[in-house]
């Protein structure tokens, strides 16, 4: 077990440490089990140094949340660098979102987590509206040169939905959502709407 007093300049490995723990403990155990006990056990470390850098483990599951979407937009962001039209920049946000890297047990654990507990704290709330939001508009950038004005919505909301709910499924312990599935009924849906309006299609 590690000291309970961190070493100057450790803060950041330390931080790491405990994130990549939390992620693993809640993969093993869920939320209702996943404790600071645990935690630092995962880590290798004393649980009082839990405490001297997160306030608990909502804290600790922000900040988790915080590092899975900046690798998420992350990831999402290089794809959408190499597409050439809007059809392939949705393509590159669906890839993107379920690639193997982002598609991973522990980190749909994280996020079965994250959309439990964000109705009853405000930190995690906010990264969700903040996720929502990005997601919503990243993904109305092109269906609107794609659709009708009146199907973009309905579009957006059905994509961003499935994706979501693709995570939460496999969280759930359902082994038949791999990555290469949850991609292939992503990009079903999203030509399904595409089908729809043939002449907008001809853009892509």
């Amino acid at each position: 077990m590690g000291s309970a007093l961190p070493k100057l300049g450790m803060e950041p490995v330390r931080r790491g440490q405990l994130i990549d723990a939390a992620i693993e403990t809640l993969r093993r155990h869920g939320w209702q089990d996943t404790t600071v006990v645990r935690i630092a056990r995962e880590a290798g470390l004393s649980p009082g140094i839990i405490h001297h850098y997160f306030a608990g483990k909502d804290d600790l599951l922000a900040a988790a949340m915080r590092r899975i979407l900046v690798e998420f937009r992350t990831e999402v962001t290089r794809r959408l660098g190499r597409a050439d039209s809007p059809r392939d920049r949705l393509q590159a946000i669906i890839d993107g979102c379920f690639d193997p890297s982002q598609f991973r047990p522990e980190i749909c654990a994280a996020w079965l987590a994250f959309w439990a507990q964000a109705p009853f704290a405000p930190a995690l709330d906010r990264l969700r509206r903040i996720y929502l939001a990005r997601m919503r508009s990243g993904l109305l950038a092109d269906l609107r040169r794609l659709l009708p004005p009146e199907r973009t919505e309905a579009a957006a909301l059905s994509l961003g939905g499935l994706i979501d709910g693709l995570f939460l499924r496999a969280a759930s312990g359902d082994a038949s959502v791999t990555p290469q599935i949850a991609r292939a009924l992503a990009t079903d849906t999203l030509d399904r709407y595409l089908a729809d309006a043939p002449r907008q299609r001809e853009l892509c």
